[in-house]
């Protein structure tokens, strides 16, 4: 009994002197890092100066975002979605709990109160882009998917018209060609080059220069992105003047580029501008537009209509009579009740500053490129692979795609590594190799299906990565093997250099190791 009694007294001491040790090691580790994170960003702010005139954003992250460090988040997606501060809800809410406001296609004093709240909201998105409301319009949408799908099928496409797009433009963007297509319109797309996976100058002018000399040539269209929500890249806004004095219209795709970047419509002048406000500032997540050139605007046709966008239509007479301007254009009842929101949300971003909030996002962005890139393995293998440029020598915006790499050369699945940056609570983005625009970090010649069955955007670094997967490895799926995605990490406003610093540590621990999946294996 004697024996008994000691083996069940020593047992919980052994279980406590286990975890009291656990414990100790985590602490140890703990305070290393702490260390680690002080040291390197002494050095960060050393070697950025102007990180300084943004030290005011930290204040404004631990009163309008203090989520973020009360549950040590460390989020790493603002090209997926912007994240909503405390303030702009308590607004939010408040103005809604105060009043009571109808559906603003009636005429009542509650329709009257939110038709007022949404044209402030609509005036307010022109003052923010400098806009000129004699020059142009905006049209709210459900979303940047419908705001571009609304151009596409009202844009006048015909036999001889074009439509010339970027190989890095977003799937939605992309998606213009099926309405180019059936018009009889031609569609055609300017590459991007190694290694920077940006667009030749000489090849754009090239296909913009006007074809034919008659008066009245056929509609033309181009399309690209401010900024790649792919590689970063930003592409030159010169192209707008240069496209539209060939002829074109130009479709801006301003969705990744507005969070971080000051449009200015007083000097750049596109046809059609699509937008995301939940990228911009997180809250409303519903609610998208386009700002339309009025004189490009007028030629526009819509090829259905709705309630709420039209005086009226017949049955008898086989009819119907679209109202002017944006009213015509969008589709049924708005989402009334979130239109004060952007109106909030604008003044939000606007009080924080967008130039602080560039250069904050710009400072962090180099660190992170160069840290990431230095990363090696002991036999020499480079941990990391980048997807476009790895220096902000040229515009680039706050957007890294990449994969990790391990010891053997071989990739390492990202949706292992998306699962261990959750368990570390690291959010990010893993997207598939064929999307449209992950095609531009490799040779996809054609948009047939067998260049798309071939295509899976690899540089260099990751066809000879790929090679050798094959080689030593015989299943696909049983071993878990990398699935031809990427990883895309993009900063914001409430970035800071922990954020930076936590990824880097995280990469840091797939140095000198073969990733089992954990998953797979369990």
């Amino acid at each position: 009994m004697a024996s008994s009694s000691s083996s069940l007294i020593c047992l919980p001491l052994d279980r406590y002197l286990e975890k009291f040790e656990l414990a100790r090691r985590r602490l140890i580790v703990k305070h290393r890092v702490a260390r680690a994170l002080r040291k390197a960003e002494k050095a960060f702010r050393k070697a950025n100066p102007t990180y300084a005139d943004t030290l005011r954003l930290d204040h404004i992250r631990q009163i309008d975002y203090p989520v973020l460090d009360k549950e040590n988040r460390i989020y790493l997606d603002y090209a997926g979605s912007g994240i909503h501060g405390e303030s702009q809800l308590q607004r939010h809410f408040e103005l809604l709990r105060s009043n009571v406001f109808g559906n603003p296609h009636s005429i009542n004093p509650t329709s009257s109160a939110i038709t007022k709240l949404d044209e402030q909201a609509r005036a307010r998105v022109l003052s923010f882009f400098r806009a000129d409301p004699s020059e142009y319009i905006v049209i709210f949408t459900i979303n940047t998917s419908n705001a571009l799908k609304l151009i596409g099928e009202a844009y006048p496409f015909t036999e001889g018209s074009e439509l010339l797009l970027l190989n890095d433009n977003q799937p939605a963007v992309i998606g213009l060609r099926d309405f180019a297509r059936r018009r009889g319109a031609a569609v055609s797309y300017l590459p991007v080059k190694q290694p920077e996976l940006r667009c030749d100058e000489d090849a754009v002018k090239s296909a913009l220069k006007r074809k034919e000399s008659i008066d009245e040539p056929p509609a033309r269209l181009f399309a690209f992105p401010a900024q790649s929500n792919f590689t970063g890249v930003q592409h030159p806004l010169e192209w707008i003047a240069d496209a539209q004095e060939q002829g074109w219209h130009v479709l801006l795709d301003a969705d990744n580029y507005t969070p971080t970047n000051i449009l200015d419509l007083s000097r750049w002048h596109p046809d059609f501008v699509s937008v995301s406000f939940y990228k911009m500032f997180g809250h409303p997540s519903s609610v998208g537009a386009v700002l339309a050139r009025r004189e490009a605007f007028a030629k526009l046709g819509r090829p259905w209509f709705a309630g709420g966008t039209v005086w009226g239509s017949s049955v008898q007479a086989n009819g119907h009579m679209l109202l002017g301007d944006n009213e015509g254009f969008e589709d049924g009842t708005i989402n009334f009740l979130s239109l004060p929101a952007i109106r909030i949300g604008l003044n939000h971003i606007a009080g924080i500053g967008m130039e602080a909030i560039h250069a904050r996002v710009s400072c962090l962005t180099n660190w992170l490129l160069k840290e990431l890139s230095g990363l090696t393995h002991t036999n020499g293998e480079p941990l990391v692979v980048i997807y476009g440029p790895y220096t902000s020598d040229l515009p680039r915006g706050g957007i890294i795609a990449l994969n990790f790499v391990d010891m053997k050369g071989c990739l390492v699945d990202e949706d292992l590594v998306a699962r261990r940056a959750a368990a570390r609570n690291i959010t990010l983005h893993v997207g598939s190799a064929l999307q449209p625009n992950t095609e531009t970090s490799g040779a996809v010649e054609s948009d047939s299906p067998d260049a798309i069955q071939k295509g899976s955007g690899e540089t260099q670094e990751r066809k000879k990565a790929t090679e050798r997967r094959r080689e030593s490895e015989t299943s696909f799926n049983e071993v878990g093997l990398p699935t031809g995605g990427f990883i895309r990490i993009s900063l914001g406003l409430a970035s800071n250099f922990s954020d930076a610093f936590a990824f880097v540590q995280f990469a840091s621990s797939f140095l000198d190791t073969i990733p089992v999946d954990d998953a797979r294996t369990a």
